[in-house]
């Protein structure tokens, strides 16, 4: 492996401490703001932050000879990988939303096994996402179907997300891309805003909070995913990808008061072994 995988190792996990201390504070504004207004504030100042932050309008001229067809489906993974997970956040604890979220890097994963080392942590990691879900609230009103397929559903995108992520690095347009990519994912999600008669284009207010989450959950990790794309297999993104769960529910506790059971702690013991497993089992191919 390159000299540089272990820092794209810290690239990630920085993406991830960074988003889900985002969707804490986003999840908050959530009592104030329906979740769809909540994405549409983080991707607009997102864009504007990410536009400025790499002078995107020099990718202008290039447009015409860009191949868009990963690029589209890269943007709009992006955008509705955000939506429904928020969607997803109002029904569900942060770690639980996350958790199965998660479900769908980790089929990309399983796509990706070459060696039976790498199918043992994966497997750990099932095991320790299935422990993370309160599997005897499910036909009670503590748990929301209408959430769970929203997670799922964003857990599929995030897998496209990944997969056309991998391509997109490949045309040679540096962090010009994530910026495209924000710009049409604001645009996909502005007219349905605009629909719903959000209040966050009468209410200044907001604008502030959005900002903040825009810096924290766009603007660093997806800055930081692409660094680590660049050196990451899918296997090793996906698997590491498997703190997420761990981080969620950290964060849900501290933010949100949001508690867990010990079931769930012993996944998160088995989730983190299986990264930390998979990491030194890439580092060492």
């Amino acid at each position: 492996m390159p000299n540089n995988y272990p820092m794209a190792v810290v690239y990630m996990i920085l993406s991830m401490v960074s988003y889900q201390i985002s969707a804490s504070f986003a999840k908050q504004l959530m009592e104030q703001l329906d979740p769809i207004s909540v994405t549409l504030l983080r991707m607009f100042f997102a864009t504007v932050i990410v536009c400025v932050m790499f002078k995107s309008w020099k990718i202008i001229p290039q447009l015409k000879t860009l191949k868009w067809r990963n690029l589209l489906i890269y943007s709009f993974s992006l955008g509705l990988m955000n939506a429904l997970f928020y969607l997803s956040l109002g029904k569900l604890p942060q770690g639980i939303a996350v958790g199965l979220e998660f479900l769908g890097p980790l089929g990309l994963a399983f796509l990706s096994i070459r060696k039976i080392s790498d199918f043992f942590w994966v497997i750990l990691t099932i095991i320790g996402i299935g422990l993370m879900v309160p599997w005897t609230q499910l036909n009670t009103l503590e748990f929301s179907w209408f959430g769970a397929a929203c997670s799922l559903g964003a857990g599929l995108c995030w897998a496209f997300y990944i997969y056309y992520g991998q391509r997109v690095v490949k045309l040679n347009i540096g962090m010009h891309a994530l910026s495209i990519a924000l710009v049409i994912s604001t645009l996909f999600l502005l007219p349905i805003s605009a629909f719903q008669h959000s209040p966050v284009f009468t209410h200044p207010e907001f604008w502030w909070s959005g900002m903040i989450i825009a810096i924290l959950a766009t603007a660093i990790p997806y800055t930081l995913d692409l660094l680590a794309l660049k050196q990451l297999s899918s296997i090793s993104y996906g698997t590491l990808s498997s703190l997420s769960p761990v981080l969620a529910a950290l964060s849900g506790l501290v933010f949100l008061h949001e508690f867990i059971s010990l079931t769930q702690w012993i996944s998160l013991i088995l989730i983190m072994v299986a990264a930390i497993g998979v990491t030194l089992n890439e580092k060492n191919s």
